[in-house]
């Protein structure tokens, strides 16, 4: 098997058409499907479904044109190492919006100044999102607050992050000070994520052990609109330091919550290790450096700090 068959087999797929796929690449279209067939010959399986509207890939197909485009990124980042003798390529990085607003910038520039070749594609969505798209092989790695659906990957837990009462200062019905116990709060409006989020799962676990229900006046899934509504100040929500990196100080008043049990952990996850290219390999080291980096310098609030 051959790197052009691999080149060959990925743009027919995604020109869902062998007369497509073969005008973009300059041959004629017997000659592209011959090597298609060939390839087909040499793994022994259907990989297209063909009709008169054009092709598709049957399920082995599928499988096969994931690993092909992922074989493809990293001969061509090897082929780019290897022209500018230090370490190249790309690198595709999710982050959760509240974990990007407190790392995504710093990790950007860290990136650029230890490996300046490598090109960085930074993701920011839900941690859900997040997992799809790395089983889906669309990011190399990722910072997820769950890892329940792992296929092969590499599981490094960060850190644990304490989880905040956040509202506008002059809200009525606050509790005093910069600490307060869960059941304090149980009065107080909350906006919060919807139960598709991980963070809302943590909040609502944490009320039924006190067998109490917060009391969520609204459901919001983005970051940025879900702290519009609390800035308004007529509800106030729940959520790690980290949300309101964005926001200039005095904005919300934060006060921690206590509870030993309610804490959000951040998991660098990726590819396994035999599937990443050097590139990824070098900016997942980079990622978990920066992290616990802010961590110590007490820029990002921590509950627990996982050196290994």
């Amino acid at each position: 098997m051959e790197l052009r068959q691999l080149r060959y087999f990925v743009r027919v797929v995604e020109a869902g058409s062998i007369g497509r796929a073969a005008m973009s690449l300059g041959m004629v279209t017997s000659a592209l499907s011959q090597q298609i067939s060939r390839l087909e010959g040499e793994l022994s399986t259907r990989l297209l479904q063909r009709s008169a509207s054009g092709v598709v890939p049957t399920d082995a197909g599928l499988a096969f044109f994931r690993q092909a485009q992922l074989a493809l990124r990293h001969a061509d980042d090897a082929v780019q190492a290897a022209q500018q003798a230090r370490l190249a390529g790309h690198v595709s990085v999710g982050l959760p919006s509240t974990t990007a607003a407190i790392l995504g910038a710093p990790y950007a520039q860290a990136m650029n100044a230890r490996y300046p070749d490598i090109r960085l594609h930074l993701v920011e969505a839900l941690s859900g999102h997040l997992s799809d798209m790395l089983n889906g092989r669309l990011l190399d790695l990722a910072v997820v607050f769950h890892a329940e659906s792992a296929r092969r990957w590499s599981i490094m837990p960060l850190l644990d992050e304490p989880l905040f009462l956040c509202a506008r200062p002059d809200m009525p019905g606050l509790p005093p000070g910069e600490r307060a116990a869960l059941a304090d709060l149980a009065d107080l409006p909350l906006v919060l994520p919807s139960a598709r989020h991980g963070l809302r799962t943590l909040v609502n676990g944490a009320y039924a052990r006190l067998g109490q229900a917060p009391k969520v006046v609204a459901e919001v899934d983005g970051l940025p609109l879900l702290m519009d509504v609390v800035q308004l100040g007529c509800a106030a929500t729940i959520q790690p330091g980290s949300a309101v990196a964005r926001l200039h100080p005095g904005q919300i008043r934060m006060v921690r919550i206590d509870d030993e049990q309610l804490f959000r952990s951040n998991l660098l996850v990726s590819l396994s290790d035999e599937e990443l290219s050097p590139a990824a390999l070098a900016a997942r080291l980079v990622l978990a450096d920066v992290s616990r980096g802010l961590a110590r310098e007490g820029r990002w609030a921590v509950t627990a700090l996982h050196e290994s």
